[in-house]
């Protein structure tokens, strides 16, 4: 893993982000009776070369920020800074020029190429969409320069992706998120639908093209420990909110919201004699905001807030929680 891009400039700024759904009842004349907050005033930086996990239970909100951030979901509230501009306020046209700069990598391989078209055709459809290049010839030359980046062998350009395994369709998937040269690509769940072994093969290939190109990554996950092995930082999403952020070695050694302890409790580890606590998510309700103990408890009339614990350390409380170090905070998670 490279070291964490510290003093390297802010390229996004997440400012309390909100994507709330109306729930609706009735048939022909359906009128809203609620509101789901999938996304809740979320706030993160992401500085240029690095890699920023976004982990948290299915539902928690991870995947809506990363659409927000796409605009493939229009936000309710807040703002999204990319290089300093505010993407919830640019036109479509002028939207349609920096999205050349920021891309995705979709959770299932197979549903996200085109069955209907040729891996050479898919890798170059953005180019021919955005017409930065024009020539064929160079356009498929670029296509088995980006093959060969991605580990597949040229002869891949004319298979259709029912042809190929779930490993290399992904492979194909960076490709094309590759042929338009982003800074940014968000990788949404990019190795859940894969075998472990191959999930390795393709973190190994995105932490390679990260140091190679100077890519920035935001890696949404639900598995920590996917997450511990590509992220330099790691923000902890729970109920619409992010309620710990901090580097990654920091948030292992002493993580201090208790949501985030009961998913470090449930992460599989080597030891045979250390069985997985899954019991303590269930039996503690670990992902229900009114079961945290105080200063974590979402209560309306003292709301919590981000508030920075360490350096680069930042918990969700209404006020500074005790912080536990070394041993004591061992004992205390036990």
């Amino acid at each position: 893993m490279t070291a964490p891009a510290t003093h390297a400039p802010t390229l996004l700024e997440v400012k309390g982000l909100q994507k709330r759904f109306p729930v609706t009842e009735g048939v022909l004349a359906r009128r809203a009776v609620g509101e789901v907050r999938a996304v809740d005033g979320v706030d993160f930086t992401l500085r240029r070369g690095e890699t920023l996990g976004l982990v948290g239970e299915s539902g928690c909100g991870k995947t809506t920020t990363g659409r927000c951030i796409l605009l493939l979901e229009r936000p309710t509230a807040g703002e999204i800074l990319f290089d300093g501009v505010d993407l919830t306020k640019l036109k479509h046209r002028q939207l349609r020029a920096l999205r050349r700069r920021i891309q995705v990598i979709f959770q299932d391989p197979y549903s996200s190429l085109n069955p209907r078209m040729k891996v050479g055709d898919i890798i170059a459809e953005p180019m021919k969409v955005h017409a930065i290049e024009p020539h064929a010839a160079r356009r498929a030359a670029r296509v088995r320069e980006l093959l060969a980046i991605c580990g597949l062998s040229l002869n891949f350009a004319d298979r259709y992706p029912h042809e190929m395994s779930g490993g290399q369709r992904q492979r194909v998937g960076i490709a094309r998120a590759l042929a338009l040269n982003p800074e940014f690509i968000i990788c949404d769940e990019a190795v859940s639908a894969l075998d472990v072994s191959i999930q390795a093969q393709i973190l190994n290939l995105l932490m390679d093209l990260k140091q190679k190109l100077g890519l920035t990554y935001l890696f949404i996950s639900h598995n920590l420990a996917v997450v511990d092995y590509i992220a330099d930082r790691i923000a902890v999403m729970c109920a619409g909110r992010i309620v710990e952020i901090a580097d990654r070695a920091m948030l292992f050694r002493n993580p201090v919201h208790p949501y985030t302890q009961a998913l470090l409790a449930a992460v599989p580890t080597p030891d045979p004699a250390q069985r997985l606590d899954f019991d303590r998510l269930l039996a503690e309700k670990a992902s229900d905001p009114n079961a945290w103990p105080n200063p974590f408890r979402r209560d309306p009339a003292n709301p919590p807030r981000l508030l920075e614990i360490a350096e680069g350390h930042c918990v969700e409380a209404s006020e500074p929680p005790v912080v536990l170090t070394g041993r004591a905070a061992s004992r205390a998670r036990a």
